[in-house]
């Protein structure tokens, strides 16, 4: 029987340790010459997860509030953690592990260091039902931060359709579009999982939640997304037009999605820009 009581003591070693083991030039951050330790900071591991400093503190010194099984996934891919450690994790702060490997929220090692390779690229990770897992930092500066947020906060398809600010960062004219291109694509992964709980649920309250899902989703359109054009309007470099690329993952049910400047256009110099302006000019719904 699961014991879903935080033992945290334990949590707070095994905090301790993982953190010890992750090295710096792993996650894309620099050595510095004024490192005593090989491994990451408590503030580099909380800014990795998405959240604050204090809060990670606190976890590992054996306090403050159980985390929630959104915090505790978002832990496991900072500290790159395989799924054993993952769900070793989860036991110790008293949450069930994620059921199943085949769809679950486990993004692997080997993924997130692709991430980290790419630094001048915005670039996610996101789940055959719309969930972004993981991004760089890039795209957190491009698109906003989600990946620790509620569950509906971090679903692309979700925030779509629920929440008006997602869609002003897009050109109204294409609205349509991006509307028809989100349902058609979840048709096609509902279809692939069929009678699975979580991608019924998620349809389920799509409908409840927007008339205009249910009016596309009873046209039963199924299209794969795979390459698109894509304008994003910035609030600080503007107009951004990008090569969206999604490729698929060796999971099965996750894939790459890669933001590429156009051939011709002036997108790397505004990329280059948002680089240096950071990240967090976007809000997320939780």
């Amino acid at each position: 029987m699961i014991s879903m009581t935080i033992d945290r003591a334990a949590l707070s070693d095994f905090l301790r340790r993982s953190r010890d083991r992750v090295r710096p030039q792993d996650v894309g951050l620099p050595v510095g010459p004024r490192r005593r330790t090989p491994g990451l900071r408590r503030e580099e591991v909380a800014q990795l997860a998405g959240m604050s400093a204090d809060y990670y503190i606190r976890l590992e010194q054996g306090r403050g509030p159980q985390p929630s099984p959104e915090m505790l996934a978002a832990l496991a891919r900072a500290l790159r953690l395989s799924d054993d450690e993952r769900d070793h994790l989860h036991l110790l702060a008293g949450r069930r592990p994620p059921a199943g490997r085949t769809s679950g929220d486990h993004v692997s090692p080997g993924l997130l260091h692709l991430l980290d390779q790419l630094p001048a690229t915005p670039a996610q990770i996101v789940g055959d039902l719309g969930d972004v897992l993981a991004q760089n930092a890039m795209a957190e500066a491009l698109l906003g931060g989600v990946c620790t947020v509620s569950e509906h906060g971090r679903n692309i398809i979700w925030r779509w359709f629920t929440d008006s600010a997602q869609r002003a960062a897009y050109p109204a004219d294409e609205h349509d579009y991006y509307s028809r291109l989100h349902v058609a694509d979840l048709r096609a992964s509902f279809g692939r999982r069929a009678g699975d709980p979580a991608a019924t649920r998620l349809v389920e309250r799509l409908k409840g939640a927007s008339e205009e899902f249910g009016t596309l989703w009873e046209l039963h359109e199924v299209a794969v997304r795979r390459a698109t054009r894509m304008r994003v309007l910035h609030p600080l470099i503007g107009p951004v037009d990008l090569d969206c690329q999604a490729l698929l993952a060796p999971e099965g049910d996750q894939r790459v999605i890669l933001y590429t400047p156009p051939v011709g256009s002036d997108t790397a110099e505004r990329l280059a820009l948002l680089k240096v302006v950071g990240t967090g000019q976007f809000e997320t719904v939780g």
